[in-house]
């Protein structure tokens, strides 16, 4: 299956379907309100993400979608290398214990993967990287 689709003179990457539990996808909605005035592109691309996800009960999500607290273990495909990190919210985030923040351009990216599915994102310095998730998996509340 074709991962992008020519659109004119560009190319338009298509993304894959993502799966977001009901209760994550109301407090991501509420994190996009709060957000919009301070960080409106981060904002916006959380916003599409999460207005295209197939929404379900908890504990009827796929085990291996990325959730809020999911550990997911990734590549990037351009250099290969491998990545550990457990998906936040911007208050729980550190880097040095490999928190990332769903309201970063790759936390955006990766909310809603399954195992085995890649993205195309963007970095913030407009850099156009793809990622492929390798494995999910839940981990405790703190």
């Amino acid at each position: 299956m074709s991962t992008h689709q020519k659109t004119g003179a560009r190319t338009k990457h298509l993304k894959p379907s993502i799966t977001l539990t009901a209760s994550d996808h109301e407090r991501l909605s509420d994190l996009v309100r709060a957000a919009m005035n301070n960080m409106p592109d981060v904002a916006s691309g959380l916003a599409d993400e999460i207005e295209r996800a197939h929404v379900v009960t908890k504990g009827r999500h796929p085990i291996d979608a990325v959730c809020m607290g999911s550990e997911v273990k990734f590549r990037d495909d351009t250099s290969g290398r491998i990545q550990k990190a457990i998906l936040v919210y911007p208050d729980q985030a550190d880097i040095s214990q490999g928190k990332i923040s769903v309201l970063t351009p790759i936390g955006t990216a990766l909310i809603g993967l399954r195992a085995g599915s890649s993205i195309t994102w963007e970095t913030r310095t407009g850099e156009l990287r793809r990622l492929t998730v390798l494995e999910v998996r839940e981990t405790l509340p703190a």
